[in-house]
């Protein structure tokens, strides 16, 4: 091998890591109401799941990245999860194991799907044709997704501010996905360049908003 088959690898792993934060947090919150041995069963389910559907978003890359709207729609619908994670975690704690456990992996494969999008085309990037470097790609962004979003969990319970933290994180990844979008960066460029800051910042204030009167909303019903 190589130096620069060697620091395609090490560029790949150092992807894998940055970019896997926001699947390990959507992991998180959406087992982290589970049972330990329910929570186990989403997480390896649910990953298992998406790094099926990694592998398939890995062969058609340069096919999904020309289709118009695409990061638009996975934006919209990535800010949908985060919201609904953040709507979800009330004060109820009274859960149905089946149901949340489907719910749960559910939420994984969707939100892993959409949260991808970036990574996988990131990686097929750098691995510039090569199938074996986008195959080790997938194979490192496995431990990273199941144990960072281990750790998350761990962290969540203790502090529950970092549920809205990772909310807000997601909404974020939505937004940056939105003006990333062939008609989103048209959307920067008749405005102005700070657009594409303002946009994804915009998701997070949307999210806070609605989140609250989520909040309010089930305080009211509750009472």
């Amino acid at each position: 091998m190589d130096i620069d088959f060697l620091s395609k690898i090490l560029s790949i792993i150092l992807l894998d890591i940055v970019l896997s934060g926001d699947n390990a947090v959507v992991i998180a919150l959406a087992t982290r109401k589970l049972n330990p041995a329910q929570r186990k069963k989403a997480i390896l389910i649910g990953t298992g799941g998406a790094i099926g559907l990694r592998i398939i978003l890995t062969v058609i890359a340069v096919q999904i990245l020309a289709i118009p709207f695409v990061k638009i729609v996975g934006g919209l619908l990535l800010f949908y999860i985060a919201y609904d994670l953040l709507r979800s975690n009330g004060e109820d704690s009274d859960v149905k194991s089946g149901g949340t456990l489907l719910a749960a992996v559910k939420t994984i494969i969707v939100a892993d799907f959409v949260m991808s999008l970036d990574n996988v085309l990131a990686i097929a990037g750098v691995a510039d044709g090569h199938t074996g470097l986008a195959a080790l790609g997938l194979l490192v962004s496995i431990p990273i997704i199941i144990f960072g979003s281990q750790l998350i969990i761990k962290l969540m319970d203790k502090f529950p501010l970092l549920v809205w933290i990772g909310a807000l994180l997601i909404a974020y990844t939505a937004g940056t996905m939105v003006v990333s979008d062939q008609y989103g960066a048209y959307l920067v460029d008749w405005t102005f360049p700070l657009m594409s800051k303002i946009i994804p910042i915009l998701f997070c204030v949307l999210l806070i908003a609605v989140g609250l009167w989520a909040k309010k909303f089930q305080t009211r019903n509750i009472h």
